[in-house]
């Protein structure tokens, strides 16, 4: 099967600010050829004369099932108070929760171009079984709190039967995420890094979300949760580390030296009064910077677009500083770095001869798009969900002309709402 892209405003991803007019030969899944006016017989020609063609969007934080929770407790004062209520909630989800609401927090990423994300939550068995269906990549984890035995528990019961659900699909890759360290003690890092280490994968975990995190490490363990986090070897392997708010530059030079990605999330830090993370100067220490949204209980979405377009507000208010995070700095977050951060960087990220044909094409014929003038702007300041017109996973469309294509939207919803509704009542 060869698919055609037609005269696309091709922003790769390859060179800072670069963008052209173009086309993009899609074969077997796969981008053979993306340049300027490309004469070959293909079975599918799109016509993106109106279209911004660049690399589907990489989530590298969310809690996919917790859609479930969406716009539940808002308003509470911090993110302690906000976990205290939804940690009751979590304990009555079953299957059926985590698989029907798996499936809408698909369609939701895929409405919004988005085509893999990496996640951290309970029975992911399930949320396998949902990403199939979508059509879309899972960077899986297995969760890990507690201490080093049940970290072991965990491994031997909980594990096989992702990775079971998994089978040989290399459209998914089982992490150890490690939920933080006021949940999880070292010996929890250390079993995680290890079984890390043996399978050859990534270790994901939330780092200095708060500044009560921080001062209660400190008191604990007299050492910041970077520093105790490298004294467990958790960052000898590879790894991403969600929120990265409250860093010192100690702190980062730990992230910088042990190659590990810091995921900006910036929709959750703001709703739960957590603080602002220090982008300008992580980068300035060599450090990946991926974005995330969180779950959809502390975002409340899962759109990347919007991610994108606070994420830059929030650098400029918070620094004064317009050029904190441009643009491209905000493009490279939620495109190549995203995949840098989850170890996909060969496969996807940028659209590049022989990479994987995760592509999204957005309309800029619309409203809030018109005049264009720059179109790295246009898609950080001006885009909508509403302008994802089509995307591609490995070559195959799961949004067509606004349309999802694996999912059916309207029932996952109705499915959702029916779970939720049943949890209530339990």
């Amino acid at each position: 099967m060869t698919t055609l892209i037609k005269n696309a405003l091709i922003i790769p991803m390859t060179k800072r600010n670069f963008f052209f007019t173009g086309d993009i030969l899609i074969k077997d899944g796969k981008i053979a050829r993306a340049e300027k006016n490309i004469e070959e017989k293909a079975d599918e020609v799109i016509d993106a004369s109106s279209m911004i063609a660049l690399p589907s969007f990489v989530n590298a934080h969310t809690h996919l099932s917790m859609v479930l929770m969406r716009n539940y407790k808002d308003t509470c004062e911090n993110l302690q108070a906000w976990l205290s209520e939804i940690f009751p909630i979590e304990d009555k989800l079953n299957d059926e929760d985590i698989y029907q609401s798996s499936r809408l927090g698909c369609a939701e990423l895929i409405d919004s171009g988005c085509t893999v994300f990496a996640d951290m939550y309970f029975n992911a068995w399930e949320t396998v079984k949902a990403v199939k269906e979508a059509g879309i990549r899972g960077i899986i984890g297995q969760t890990f709190m507690n201490d080093g035995n049940d970290a072991e528990w965990r491994i031997k019961n909980l594990s096989p039967r992702i990775l079971e659900a998994i089978g040989d699909d290399d459209m998914f890759r089982l992490d150890a995420a490690v939920h933080a360290v006021y949940t999880a003690t070292p010996d929890c890092y250390r079993v995680a890094a290890e079984w890390v280490k043996e399978r050859g994968v990534y270790l994901n975990t939330h780092l200095s979300e708060t500044k009560k995190e921080n001062d209660d490490c400190m008191k604990t363990y007299g050492m910041s949760p970077a520093a105790l986090i490298e004294s467990t070897g958790a960052f000898s392997v590879p790894a991403y580390a969600a929120h990265s708010v409250y860093l010192s530059d100690e702190d980062m030079d730990i992230l910088s030296r042990n190659h590990v990605s810091a995921v900006y999330n910036p929709s959750s830090n703001m709703k739960l009064a957590s603080g602002v993370a220090k982008i300008r100067e992580m980068k300035a220490k060599g450090i990946n910077i991926a974005l995330g949204t969180d779950g959809a209980s502390s975002n409340n979405n899962l759109s990347m677009i919007k991610e994108m377009n606070i994420g830059a507000l929030l650098q400029t208010v918070s620094t004064m500083t317009p050029s904190a995070a441009t643009p491209y700095d905000i493009l490279e977050m939620a495109t190549i770095n995203g995949a840098k951060a989850i170890g996909l960087d060969k496969r996807i990220g940028t659209i590049e001869c022989g990479k994987d044909a995760d592509i999204t094409l957005i309309n800029t014929d619309d409203v809030n798009m018109a005049p264009l003038n720059d179109p790295l702007s246009a898609l950080v300041f001006s885009a909508d969900r509403k302008n994802v017109d089509t995307v591609f996973c490995r070559g195959r469309k799961v949004k067509e002309h606004g349309l999802l294509t694996t999912i059916d939207k309207n029932e996952a919803i109705s499915k959702t709402k029916e779970r939720w509704e049943d949890i209530l009542k339990r």
